[in-house]
């Protein structure tokens, strides 16, 4: 069975804010993460937004595709599991990637 994706926004302990992310991202939910990308963005209204994908167990495609969309936008924070997948796909060179 699938993890279920579970999204949470809330304050950082440094005024950033922050959505946590936790279970798979996939194409069965990219666009409810799309969705809570965009609200956190503009929720931000010009502070940092940390995106924590510490507890992220899967990213395809469609999961990247919603965080390219917000590089700009975004810091990231992740595990050793995903750091290599926002290497190689060059998420890395376009925002803060912050690994834990």
């Amino acid at each position: 069975m699938t993890p279920e994706l579970t999204l949470t926004t809330g304050p950082g302990p440094d005024g950033a804010v922050v959505l946590t992310a936790s279970g798979e991202i996939d194409m069965s939910n990219a666009e409810t993460f799309a969705g809570a990308l965009t609200r956190a963005v503009a929720d931000a209204a010009g502070a940092r937004l940390v995106v924590d994908l510490t507890a992220v167990e899967y990213l395809d495609s469609a999961g990247l595709a919603a965080l390219f969309a917000q590089a700009d936008h975004i810091e990231l924070r992740t595990g050793p599991l995903l750091a290599p997948l926002l290497e190689i796909s060059g998420l890395s060179d376009l925002t803060t990637v912050h690994q834990l």
